[in-house]
């Protein structure tokens, strides 16, 4: 498991490649700055393509506050360059109605990189995302990605 930390030294981001799902999994935490949601969704982005799997479950529910100033990025940056490293489904769960789930909200709209759904629970989440991860057969023609 890799964990990403603040430059107060706060984990803000965890990154576990799940080999039994054959998923990355995340978890974000606490207040996110652009710069943080730039390093940690290029460090599950190379996580994902060094696995060769197509699937991440994307947890934010510990997320506390909006991300919109960073979702002109996400669109149009991030996304393309992730379904670049072999992203094809992504599972976000957020809380409901709270500020984190309305930045959700607006990616999920914006999104035609890959397939995205949202999701206010794992369970679901995980079902979703396993029946897709499960009809994927790893490769590895995306390690080689420059992120």
């Amino acid at each position: 498991m890799q964990e990403l930390r603040s430059p107060t030294n706060r984990v803000y981001l965890t990154i576990d490649t799940d080999h039994v799902n054959r998923w990355v999994a995340v978890n974000w935490q606490g207040y996110l700055t652009k710069e943080s949601i730039q390093a940690g969704a290029m460090a599950y982005t190379q996580a994902l393509a060094e696995s060769g799997y197509g699937c991440v479950l994307n947890d934010t529910r510990e997320v506390r506050g909006p991300w919109d100033h960073s979702l002109d990025w996400v669109i149009n940056v991030w996304a393309p360059q992730a379904a670049a490293a072999g992203l094809q489904y992504f599972a976000m769960i957020t809380t409901p109605d709270s500020f984190a789930d309305e930045s959700a909200s607006a990616f999920y709209a914006q999104l035609t990189a890959f397939q995205a759904k949202v999701f206010d629970n794992m369970h679901d989440a995980q079902a979703w995302l396993g029946q897709h991860a499960r009809a994927i057969t790893p490769t590895t023609n995306h390690s080689q990605t420059k992120l």
